[in-house]
């Protein structure tokens, strides 16, 4: 069973999240992930949050939660940011995991989209500790734009590579300061069980938009 886009929940979600995140920072950003953790109807939503940062996009990802009937986890590093993080959401109906993302992750399997920070220094570390869906996953990297550019091929290699997943597709987007979204394919979809492949990956990577497509020949 893989993943699969629902308009209708996407845009209930997005509608949703513009209404409550209108007074927000970062809420261009909480209506995009937000309208696509509903649409793919992600069962496991998970994000890192930090210290000081805004809250918008846990507020997008609850309610994305909520139209999928869902859970949305956010992890952070100590009490105090758990406690700086419920004052900020008036303590939103969801869990919250103080620890570090190994051990926090390592009891959170079957994730189906998840939320990352590029200002944190473990953001690609956090990526490839967790336990992705069955279905398939979308990862979703914030504030991509705070790095250099050609991390960006390096990142999704390092975090898929050695794994049983391939990259179905990634894309850059220009909302906030910047999107870095890939969509990784389900379990068992890398090859024909009981035969010899030889097919081979090729990236193409559109100069104007940003996006990159990989396709399998």
């Amino acid at each position: 069973m893989k993943l699969v886009w629902s308009p209708e929940t996407a845009a209930a979600a997005y509608i949703d999240t513009v209404k409550l995140c209108e007074n927000h920072q970062e809420s261009g950003v909480a209506e995009l992930v937000s309208a696509m953790a509903a649409g793919w109807n992600a069962r496991l939503i998970v994000e890192t949050w930090s210290s000081g940062g805004v809250v918008a996009t846990s507020i997008g990802l609850a309610v994305a939660a909520r139209k999928t009937g869902g859970r949305h986890v956010c992890i952070v590093s100590d009490e105090q940011s758990r406690a700086e993080y419920l004052a900020a959401t008036d303590e939103l109906p969801e869990e919250v995991v103080v620890g570090d993302p190994e051990e926090a992750l390592n009891g959170l399997p079957g994730v189906d989209f998840m939320v990352v920070d590029c200002r944190r220094s473990d953001f690609a570390r956090t990526l490839r500790l967790a336990k992705l869906s069955d279905r398939g996953a979308v990862l979703v990297c914030k504030n991509a734009s705070s790095r250099a550019a050609p991390a960006e091929v390096i990142r999704w290699r390092s975090v898929l590579d050695g794994g049983s997943r391939r990259l179905v597709r990634s894309v850059f987007l220009p909302v906030g300061k910047g999107l870095d979204i890939a969509h990784v394919s389900a379990s068992g979809t890398t090859g024909i069980v009981g035969k010899a492949t030889h097919s081979r990956w090729i990236k193409h990577v559109d100069r104007k938009s940003g996006e990159e497509t990989v396709i399998r020949k």
